[in-house]
């Protein structure tokens, strides 16, 4: 019984997380974390789902907070919610009129697919390509091209 609870809730909860939805980005955090408000003045916080950029203490980090930046500040983008994080932003996918900004990142060299959440695999091969042909981060010597989950991991063994 509680198994079948716990079930329905779960897919009850699905479509709240699959819908699309407008908003008006109004800042920019770091390099796949924005806020923006919906358009019943709604503050919503928004970490791009399925990559992951380079954290701004991280060499390349202000370039990829400056890339979303120049994508999104101050215009109406769609979200397609896929979840939380545990920080209580919204995952999403993101579209500003004819671009997905996630794999745009990607491709431009701006970001790395993120692995351990990954749905789209065909992040892979645009990061694959932006690696080859040395865009963004890739430019940078191979130290310094360190993803970030690896840099965090780091920063929380050191303290």
């Amino acid at each position: 019984m509680l198994r079948a609870l716990v079930t329905s809730l779960l897919f009850s909860a699905l479509p709240a997380f699959a819908a699309s939805f407008d908003c008006r980005v109004t800042g920019i955090a770091n390099g796949d974390t924005f806020s923006c408000l919906d358009a019943s003045g709604e503050h919503v916080r928004v970490k791009l789902a399925e990559i992951d950029t380079p954290e701004l203490q991280q060499p390349y980090g202000s370039q990829a907070r400056q890339a979303i930046a120049s994508y999104i500040f101050g215009k109406t983008v769609t979200l397609t919610a896929k979840g939380r994080d545990d920080a209580g932003r919204t995952l999403a996918r993101v579209r500003a009129g004819d671009s997905e900004i996630n794999s745009e990142l990607v491709r431009t060299g701006n970001a790395w697919a993120n692995r351990g959440h990954l749905d789209d695999r065909a992040l892979l091969n645009l990061e694959a390509v932006a690696r080859e042909l040395g865009r963004g981060l890739w430019s940078l010597p191979k130290a310094d091209q360190l993803p970030p989950w690896e840099w965090r991991e780091q920063q929380r063994r050191s303290r």
